[in-house]
Protein backbone atom coordinates (compact mmCIF):
# COMPACT_ATOMS: atom_id res chain seq x y z
CA UNK A 1 0.00 0.00 0.00
CA UNK A 2 1.73 3.08 -1.23
CA UNK A 3 2.01 6.50 1.43
CA UNK A 4 -0.16 8.72 -0.95
CA UNK A 5 -3.17 5.81 -0.77
CA UNK A 6 -3.00 5.52 2.55
CA UNK A 7 -3.20 9.13 3.37
CA UNK A 8 -5.83 9.49 1.26
CA UNK A 9 -7.90 6.76 3.31
CA UNK A 10 -6.77 8.71 6.46
CA UNK A 11 -8.09 12.09 5.23
CA UNK A 12 -11.45 10.31 4.12
CA UNK A 13 -11.84 9.59 7.63
CA UNK A 14 -11.34 12.74 8.85
CA UNK A 15 -13.80 13.86 6.56
CA UNK A 16 -16.29 11.69 7.72
CA UNK A 17 -15.44 12.28 11.00
CA UNK A 18 -16.02 15.78 10.89
CA UNK A 19 -19.17 15.89 8.41
CA UNK A 20 -21.47 13.39 10.50
CA UNK A 21 -22.21 15.71 13.13
CA UNK A 22 -22.00 18.69 10.93
CA UNK A 23 -25.01 16.64 9.24
CA UNK A 24 -26.82 15.84 12.67
CA UNK A 25 -26.18 19.57 13.74
CA UNK A 26 -27.97 20.60 10.32
CA UNK A 27 -30.67 17.87 10.15
CA UNK A 28 -31.85 19.01 14.29
CA UNK A 29 -31.66 22.74 13.13
CA UNK A 30 -34.42 21.61 10.56
CA UNK A 31 -36.18 19.54 12.46
CA UNK A 32 -36.22 23.29 15.33
CA UNK A 33 -37.05 25.02 12.24
CA UNK A 34 -40.27 22.27 10.75
CA UNK A 35 -41.60 22.49 14.50
CA UNK A 36 -41.77 25.99 14.83
CA UNK A 37 -43.09 26.60 11.82
CA UNK A 38 -45.97 23.84 12.18
CA UNK A 39 -46.55 25.40 15.14
CA UNK A 40 -47.20 28.78 13.34
CA UNK A 41 -49.62 27.31 10.87
CA UNK A 42 -51.82 26.06 13.82
CA UNK A 43 -52.39 28.88 15.85
CA UNK A 44 -53.21 31.30 12.37
CA UNK A 45 -55.89 28.44 11.13
CA UNK A 46 -57.58 28.53 14.90
CA UNK A 47 -56.83 32.41 15.38
CA UNK A 48 -60.05 32.80 12.45
CA UNK A 49 -63.05 30.87 14.41
CA UNK A 50 -65.42 31.60 11.77
CA UNK A 51 -63.06 29.29 9.39
CA UNK A 52 -60.91 27.00 11.93
CA UNK A 53 -60.96 23.41 13.08
CA UNK A 54 -63.81 23.30 15.53
CA UNK A 55 -63.03 22.77 18.82
CA UNK A 56 -65.48 19.80 18.96
CA UNK A 57 -63.70 18.29 16.68
CA UNK A 58 -60.10 18.87 17.94
CA UNK A 59 -61.11 17.16 21.04
CA UNK A 60 -61.87 13.81 18.93
CA UNK A 61 -58.14 13.81 17.29
CA UNK A 62 -55.52 11.34 18.56
CA UNK A 63 -53.09 12.72 16.85
CA UNK A 64 -52.60 15.78 14.77
CA UNK A 65 -50.11 16.01 11.89
CA UNK A 66 -48.93 19.47 10.23
CA UNK A 67 -47.52 20.08 7.04
CA UNK A 68 -46.60 23.96 6.18
CA UNK A 69 -46.17 24.69 2.64
CA UNK A 70 -46.92 21.05 0.83
CA UNK A 71 -45.99 22.37 -2.71
CA UNK A 72 -48.40 21.03 -5.08
CA UNK A 73 -48.64 21.29 -8.67
CA UNK A 74 -49.93 19.52 -11.94
CA UNK A 75 -51.86 19.64 -15.35
CA UNK A 76 -54.26 17.03 -15.12
CA UNK A 77 -51.32 14.59 -13.58
CA UNK A 78 -50.65 16.89 -9.63
CA UNK A 79 -48.18 15.87 -7.49
CA UNK A 80 -47.35 17.34 -3.88
CA UNK A 81 -44.23 17.20 -2.14
CA UNK A 82 -43.46 18.32 1.83
CA UNK A 83 -42.48 17.61 5.26
CA UNK A 84 -44.24 18.35 8.59
CA UNK A 85 -44.76 17.09 12.23
CA UNK A 86 -46.85 15.09 14.08
CA UNK A 87 -47.78 14.93 18.14
CA UNK A 88 -50.11 12.43 19.66
CA UNK A 89 -52.26 12.61 22.89
CA UNK A 90 -50.66 10.50 25.90
CA UNK A 91 -51.32 10.17 29.42
CA UNK A 92 -49.51 13.45 30.27
CA UNK A 93 -50.51 15.56 27.06
CA UNK A 94 -49.72 15.79 23.50
CA UNK A 95 -46.26 14.09 23.19
CA UNK A 96 -43.01 15.66 21.89
CA UNK A 97 -43.70 15.95 17.57
CA UNK A 98 -42.37 13.38 15.27
CA UNK A 99 -41.00 14.36 12.05
CA UNK A 100 -42.32 13.22 8.57
CA UNK A 101 -42.14 13.36 4.53
CA UNK A 102 -45.31 13.53 2.24
CA UNK A 103 -45.25 13.34 -1.18
CA UNK A 104 -47.80 11.81 -3.39
CA UNK A 105 -49.83 12.38 -6.78
CA UNK A 106 -53.19 12.06 -8.06
CA UNK A 107 -55.26 12.30 -11.61
CA UNK A 108 -57.49 14.38 -11.92
CA UNK A 109 -58.96 18.49 -12.77
CA UNK A 110 -55.74 20.35 -11.53
CA UNK A 111 -53.91 23.36 -12.84
CA UNK A 112 -51.37 25.47 -11.23
CA UNK A 113 -48.47 25.22 -8.73
CA UNK A 114 -48.58 26.57 -5.17
CA UNK A 115 -47.70 26.03 -1.45
CA UNK A 116 -50.26 24.72 0.91
CA UNK A 117 -50.57 24.43 4.87
CA UNK A 118 -52.00 20.87 5.30
CA UNK A 119 -53.64 20.05 8.73
CA UNK A 120 -54.43 16.15 9.20
CA UNK A 121 -56.29 15.36 12.16
CA UNK A 122 -56.06 11.67 13.25
CA UNK A 123 -59.99 11.04 14.91
CA UNK A 124 -59.76 7.13 15.54
CA UNK A 125 -57.07 4.48 16.79
CA UNK A 126 -56.74 2.78 13.56
CA UNK A 127 -55.82 5.77 12.34
CA UNK A 128 -53.18 6.61 14.82
CA UNK A 129 -51.76 3.12 14.30
CA UNK A 130 -51.54 4.29 10.29
CA UNK A 131 -48.98 7.34 11.25
CA UNK A 132 -47.02 5.19 13.86
CA UNK A 133 -45.76 2.64 10.80
CA UNK A 134 -42.54 3.82 8.67
CA UNK A 135 -44.91 4.78 6.02
CA UNK A 136 -48.24 4.44 4.97
CA UNK A 137 -50.92 5.72 1.87
CA UNK A 138 -54.16 8.00 2.60
CA UNK A 139 -57.19 5.94 0.81
CA UNK A 140 -55.42 3.13 0.60
CA UNK A 141 -54.24 2.51 4.57
CA UNK A 142 -56.14 4.64 6.08
CA UNK A 143 -59.54 6.56 5.40
CA UNK A 144 -59.46 10.38 4.58
CA UNK A 145 -61.85 12.96 4.47
CA UNK A 146 -62.45 16.80 4.20
CA UNK A 147 -63.28 17.84 8.01
CA UNK A 148 -65.90 20.02 8.86
CA UNK A 149 -64.92 23.82 9.67
CA UNK A 150 -65.95 26.60 11.85
CA UNK A 151 -68.09 27.47 15.00
CA UNK A 152 -70.56 25.04 14.48
CA UNK A 153 -70.32 21.38 13.18
CA UNK A 154 -72.98 20.53 10.46
CA UNK A 155 -75.36 17.45 10.53
CA UNK A 156 -72.87 15.68 8.12
CA UNK A 157 -69.88 15.74 10.44
CA UNK A 158 -70.96 12.55 12.22
CA UNK A 159 -70.57 10.96 8.84
CA UNK A 160 -67.25 12.60 8.24
CA UNK A 161 -66.39 11.03 11.50
CA UNK A 162 -65.97 7.92 10.21
CA UNK A 163 -62.98 8.12 8.35
CA UNK A 164 -59.64 7.95 10.38
CA UNK A 165 -57.98 10.94 8.90
CA UNK A 166 -59.89 14.32 8.62
CA UNK A 167 -57.96 16.67 6.27
CA UNK A 168 -57.97 20.57 5.94
CA UNK A 169 -56.06 22.61 3.95
CA UNK A 170 -55.04 26.55 3.80
CA UNK A 171 -54.11 27.58 0.38
CA UNK A 172 -52.47 30.60 -0.88
CA UNK A 173 -53.63 31.30 -4.11
CA UNK A 174 -55.82 29.51 -6.69
CA UNK A 175 -55.87 25.82 -7.20
CA UNK A 176 -58.66 23.17 -8.46
CA UNK A 177 -58.82 20.09 -7.10
CA UNK A 178 -57.52 19.24 -3.56
CA UNK A 179 -57.60 15.10 -3.55
CA UNK A 180 -55.34 13.52 -1.09
CA UNK A 181 -56.26 9.88 -2.03
CA UNK A 182 -52.80 8.41 -2.87
CA UNK A 183 -50.71 10.84 -0.99
CA UNK A 184 -48.02 8.79 1.38
CA UNK A 185 -46.64 9.70 4.72
CA UNK A 186 -43.71 8.62 6.03
CA UNK A 187 -41.23 9.27 8.65
CA UNK A 188 -38.32 11.62 8.57
CA UNK A 189 -35.49 9.44 9.95
CA UNK A 190 -32.58 12.24 10.18
CA UNK A 191 -34.85 14.57 11.71
CA UNK A 192 -36.03 12.36 14.67
CA UNK A 193 -32.68 11.31 15.42
CA UNK A 194 -31.01 14.25 15.11
CA UNK A 195 -33.38 15.13 17.83
CA UNK A 196 -33.91 12.04 19.84
CA UNK A 197 -31.14 10.19 19.18
CA UNK A 198 -30.26 7.07 17.16
CA UNK A 199 -32.84 4.27 16.11
CA UNK A 200 -35.75 6.26 17.72
CA UNK A 201 -39.01 5.10 15.96
CA UNK A 202 -41.60 7.49 15.72
CA UNK A 203 -43.73 5.34 17.55
CA UNK A 204 -41.67 5.50 20.66
CA UNK A 205 -41.75 9.68 20.45
CA UNK A 206 -45.80 9.41 19.81
CA UNK A 207 -46.68 7.67 22.49
CA UNK A 208 -44.41 9.40 25.11
CA UNK A 209 -42.07 6.84 25.58
CA UNK A 210 -39.00 8.95 24.95
CA UNK A 211 -37.51 12.02 26.73
CA UNK A 212 -39.18 14.92 25.66
CA UNK A 213 -37.42 17.62 23.78
CA UNK A 214 -37.13 21.25 24.59
CA UNK A 215 -36.06 22.53 21.28
CA UNK A 216 -39.31 21.16 19.10
CA UNK A 217 -41.65 21.24 22.14
CA UNK A 218 -43.69 24.49 20.59
CA UNK A 219 -45.91 22.41 18.70
CA UNK A 220 -47.41 20.40 21.24
CA UNK A 221 -47.88 23.42 23.62
CA UNK A 222 -49.54 25.07 20.68
CA UNK A 223 -51.40 21.95 20.17
CA UNK A 224 -52.48 21.79 24.12
CA UNK A 225 -53.38 26.23 23.74
CA UNK A 226 -56.52 24.55 22.32
CA UNK A 227 -57.29 21.47 23.53
CA UNK A 228 -55.72 20.20 26.56
CA UNK A 229 -57.59 16.67 26.73
CA UNK A 230 -55.35 14.03 27.97
CA UNK A 231 -55.71 10.45 26.30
Amino acid sequence: MSTRYTIQVALLGIFLTLALPLTGMADKKDAIKQSRKAAQVFKEVMGVPDNSVPLSVLDKAVCVAVFPDVIKGGLIVGGRKGRGVASCRTATGWSSPAFFDLAGGSIGLQIGAQATDLVLLFVSSDGMNSLLKSKFEMGGDASVAAGPVGRTVGAGTDLRLDAQILSYSRTKGVFAGLELKGTVIKQDSDDNQAVYGEDVRAEEILKGTKEPAADVAIFADTLARYSKKRK
